[in-house]
């Protein structure tokens, strides 16, 4: 291998390979639910279902990936074959979102919607099977390429790894909007998502094309089998033995993996009992990522009818999800050098637990500012009729009166006065304004975007506390070899937590958003109220200790076992002794 400042070489094609995956993925989804309302002219609810839907199955797919690579085609052919699959995905959404493709006519509108919409997702599957199948590949493959004295530079490296992947997506996210608001076109001149896709597919082909150009230098290890297919197989057997056992004439056993004790070793079971205990904690989890991916979606959404007008700067709807990645680069040094220590100096035993708690109360105090931040920007906003009504707007542009008459109603219009029907249920209650030169229907978004920071404050350091904490905790109370079950898991609580935004955005049919916000923060709170019970009754373990203590047991058995086996052939050779001196024969002769 070669050697760099004592780091091997290839993990740097490895590093520039994951900052452009991340700039591509990040990229794409910033803008992804505007392309869905504006290009797609999908209503919020069904755009906010479809982007949820397709983060889940970013999130599911990484289990598939891991099952691949480890009992199949090994890191290095899932990473290439599935960055292809990604790259391909990419180019398809980028073609998705021409708009000359299909504008016949030359309007600025494509005339085939129908086309763009399966492009699209066609485009979103390959991308879900192809970011989240090298995910769980890319980190462990770099982390491959060193050798067992360089523990020291692989802590190094996963800390620069880390942070590419924030760099990226911090880049992308204010990159890709500004592409966006880009006009385009061959015959008519549109907002330019064509090129906000394109440039993350173009970063996805150059992530590819750098990852390949490292092949000769990467040490490559063999598929050694994926701990998670064992660990499923015991499970299932273990539920079955238990089904054919259901009768009163079989004795009970003290935890029901126990029925796996005829085929599979008592050390696995015994890790494996370890983490059903903290996959029974993950139960309440998805809803604190039903609130923090709104991120993307909603919070986006609110984020258009608001002023972005800072002054030398105008920031667009979705580049607001950048204070995201600045405020994580922010806090999380904050609160590990003070506020924990801090905390600790007090004499509180903030365990992990807590720690989880709080971060999920803090998600759900952001979705309580978000609702008071609508509940001011409904304030500005129109009132549209709804559903079952119409709206009839009368201006007299003429030099004489006018008289309109609508179902026995009559309303005198004098030259330049405008009269429209006020909030009264009635359609023929009018009102009438007084001679203007200027009609203005929808007034310029007067809210200003600065109100949002409070609850992406509060969402990023529900973040922090939560996800980090959460994932130092699941890693300490798992037994070694069963790291990669309980990422599986949290990435199944992450996929999970979005399909229920998709479920609440299409069965609620809540008319007032801001009365949406305080019903997921209301389920947040009770979940957390749940979890804050389910914490109190844990009881920490010590993995390691366990297994050592299950291994000290095997290795006394096998010693057991030994000396039984000494002692019985000591025996045979005796018993054939004396067979032989009681024939007579020679001993040589039977082995003749």
């Amino acid at each position: 291998l070669i050697v760099i400042c004592g780091y091997p070489l290839s993990i740097f094609f490895i590093v520039v390979n994951e900052f452009c995956e991340r700039f591509s993925y990040y990229g794409m989804r910033a803008v992804l639910v505007l392309y869905f309302k504006y290009f797609l002219r999908w209503d919020d609810d069904l755009a906010t279902s479809i982007y949820h839907a397709f983060v889940a199955l970013c999130y599911l797919t990484p289990i598939l990936g891991a099952i691949v690579a480890d009992s199949w085609l090994g890191k290095f052919k899932t990473i290439i074959y599935l960055s292809i699959v990604y790259a391909l995905g990419q180019v398809v959404m980028a073609i998705s979102a021409i708009h000359d493709l299909t504008d016949y006519d030359w309007n600025g509108t494509p005339d085939n919607m129908t086309l763009h919409v399966a492009l699209s997702m066609v485009g979103l599957v390959l991308i879900a099977l192809g970011t989240g199948g090298i995910k769980p590949c890319v980190a462990a493959f770099g982390g491959d390429q060193f050798q067992d004295h360089q523990e020291r530079q692989r802590s190094t490296f996963f800390s620069v790894f880390y942070l590419c992947i924030n760099a990226g997506s911090l880049l992308s996210t204010i990159i890709t909007p500004i592409l966006r608001a880009q006009e385009c076109g061959i015959h008519t001149q549109q907002k330019c998502y064509s090129l906000a896709f394109g440039v993350p597919a173009a970063l996805m082909v150059v992530a590819l094309v750098v990852f390949i150009a490292g092949s000769g230098m990467y040490h490559k290890a063999e598929p050694q089998g994926n701990i998670l297919l064992d660990v499923c197989k015991c499970i299932g057997f273990a539920i079955k033995n238990r089904f054919r056992h259901r009768g009163k004439e079989f004795p009970k056993r003290t935890h029901w993996m126990d029925w796996a004790d005829e085929k599979y070793e008592k050390l696995l079971i015994a890790q494996i009992k370890m983490v059903l205990k903290v996959l029974f904690l993950y139960i309440p989890l998805p809803m604190f990522w039903t609130l923090f991916d709104q991120k993307g979606s909603r919070w986006t959404f609110q984020a258009t009818t608001m002023d972005g007008n800072f002054g030398l700067l105008v920031l667009q709807p979705d580049q607001m999800q950048t204070v995201n990645p600045i405020l994580i680069l922010t806090l999380v040094p904050i609160m590990d050098s003070v506020v924990y220590p801090l905390i600790r100096k007090c004499g509180l035993n903030f365990t992990p637990l807590k720690r989880m708690t709080v971060g999920m109360f803090l998600a759900a105090m952001a979705f309580v500012a978000a609702a008071l931040v609508q509940i001011e920007i409904d304030k500005t906003l129109p009132v549209f009729p709804s559903g079952v009504q119409s709206q009839l707007k009368t201006i007299n542009l003429g030099r004489d009166p006018m008289t309109l008459t609508l179902s026995q109603h009559t309303v005198q219009l004098a030259p330049g006065q405008v009269c429209q029907p006020n909030s009264a249920p009635s359609l023929y209650d009018f009102m009438c304004a007084a001679s203007i030169g200027v009609a203005e229907d929808i007034k310029p978004n007067s809210v200003h975007m600065a109100l949002q920071i409070p609850q992406y404050f509060l969402i990023t350091a529900g973040e922090v506390v939560f996800s980090v904490t959460g994932l130092e905790f699941s890693y300490s109370q798992a037994p070694s070899n069963m790291k990669a079950v309980l990422q599986a898991g949290w990435l199944f609580t992450v996929a999970i937590g979005n399909f229920i935004v998709l479920i609440v955005a299409e069965l609620a049919q809540i008319p007032e958003q801001w009365a949406e916000y305080v019903l997921f923060a209301s389920l947040l709170v009770a979940v957390c109220v749940i979890f804050s019970i389910m914490a109190h009754f844990y009881t920490y373990m010590d993995p390691a200790e366990i297994e050592a203590q299950f291994r000290k047991k095997d290795d006394d058995h096998e010693v057991r076992a030994e000396k039984k086996e000494r002692k019985d052939s000591r025996r045979s050779q005796r018993s054939s002794l004396e067979m032989t001196e009681g024939t007579g024969s020679d001993p040589k002769e039977n082995r003749m």
